[in-house]
């Protein structure tokens, strides 16, 4: 029973995890990203090629990179993305994931994720101030030349502010939630002209998002991008850029199944040594049997059928068992916090706010299958010592 409760509930939680995340990611990132080695400075041309690729929905530039975010005299280094928003919203549906606000990014505006927006202290129509991380290797630079020439002339504003980007007060019209503890606190949504400056680009930008008309049938997308575009960019599904993960969550399913199956083998071994404890008990009994013309069938279903019944029996009552603690298994995780005073599921970990889970019929079945399998087979050993047994030398001191 425990052994099929926990094979369920484990197995269940890490196949939510995985869906759940192929869910947040698709919900947020393109199926497809195009880049280039450095900058795309024809853009437009790559874009009008991709546009006239089978498989492909849609297209929109980017601009993407850490910056610094100042309100209030908070600070914090996210990563922003600057976007065409009508463009971006055939990709991300954006308007959907706005919780306050709207999803209007014209002119000087910003959407901020809610995690950031707390850090921040932000509210809809706050401003917010973006630095440009880059200006930071000229503030060195500068620092370097004064330290090692002291008598060297120091620069004016007026020449700085043709070598620093200044920064962009930006008006927060809208604050998101994607249910990823990483893109609510990591990620700030600008327009493209707005990024553009930040990172001194002029008409360039880092890469293209491309949507296509099955994410799961993105890889033949990608390859023939890869021939149309050659030298000029090479592109990447979502699931080569998350490839660690899947591969880690899988790897992590597939090892929990065999370790906690072993549950089901021990209690298996407890069973076949409780039977064979009733064989020494009931040798006299089963002596007698024997000798009234029991057949050796007869007498191996009798503890056969015990071994079954304790199968069917675990079974069922972990089935059951199981099926309570995903349903009420976030409810089990805060009574479990607040008892024991820790944090049994961090979002900062592992990116969702509560615990997911998917059962699927399939895995249940394998689980329930093989732990009657196993629990038969543990009692058909000491069923086949107790046929075997001699009626003669089992009623001698009788």
């Amino acid at each position: 029973m425990l052994g099929i409760t926990v094979l369920i509930v484990v197995i269940s939680v890490m196949t939510g995890f995985d869906r759940e995340l192929r869910a947040k990611v698709l919900g947020f990132e393109p199926h497809i990203i195009v880049t280039s080695d450095g900058v795309m400075s024809d853009w437009r041309t790559i874009k009008a090629k991709i546009d006239n690729t089978p498989g492909v929905m849609a297209s929109a530039p980017y601009v993407q990179g850490p910056v610094i975010a100042d309100h209030s005299g908070r600070i914090v280094t996210p990563i922003i993305q600057g976007i065409e928003a009508d463009e971006e919203e055939k990709i991300v549906h954006l308007k959907k994931l706005v919780k306050e606000g709207n999803a209007d990014l014209s002119n000087d505006s910003a959407l901020v994720g809610t995690r950031l927006a707390a850090a921040l202290g932000l509210t809809v129509g706050d401003k917010v101030t973006i630095y440009a991380a880059g200006n930071i290797r000229s503030i060195i630079e500068e620092l370097k030349r004064s330290q090692n020439d002291p008598k060297a002339k120091s620069k004016t504003l007026a020449d700085l502010e043709n070598e620093v980007v200044m920064p962009a007060d930006l008006t927060v019209t809208g604050i998101f939630e994607s249910g990823r503890y990483d893109y609510d606190f990591n990620v700030v949504f600008v327009p493209l002209h707005i990024g553009q400056e930040l990172y001194s680009l002029g008409d360039d930008v880092h890469g293209i998002a491309v949507e296509t008309d099955d994410p799961y049938r993105a890889e033949p997308v990608k390859q023939a991008l890869n021939r149309l575009l050659q030298s000029q960019a090479s592109a990447e599904t979502w699931i080569d850029r998350n490839k660690d993960r899947f591969d880690a969550i899988r790897v992590e399913r597939n090892v929990m199944f065999i370790i906690l199956m072993f549950l089901i083998v021990i209690a298996a071994f407890s069973i076949m040594n409780t039977l064979i404890t009733v064989t020494v008990q009931k040798t006299r009994e089963i002596g007698i049997m024997k000798a009234l013309g029991a057949r050796t069938w007869q007498i191996v279903w009798v503890f056969l059928s015990q071994g079954m019944l304790v199968g069917v029996f675990g079974n069922a009552t972990g089935l059951a068992l199981g099926m309570l603690l995903i349903r009420y298994r976030n409810e089990f995780k805060d009574w479990l916090a607040h008892t024991l005073h820790i944090q049994i599921f961090p979002a900062d970990i592992y990116e969702f706010s509560s615990i997911p889970a998917q059962v699927v019929p399939h895995d249940v079945a394998i689980i329930c299958i093989s732990a009657f399998f196993i629990c038969s087979f543990a009692a058909l050993i000491p069923a086949y010592f107790a046929a075997r047994l001699d009626p003669v030398k089992a009623l001698r001191y009788e």
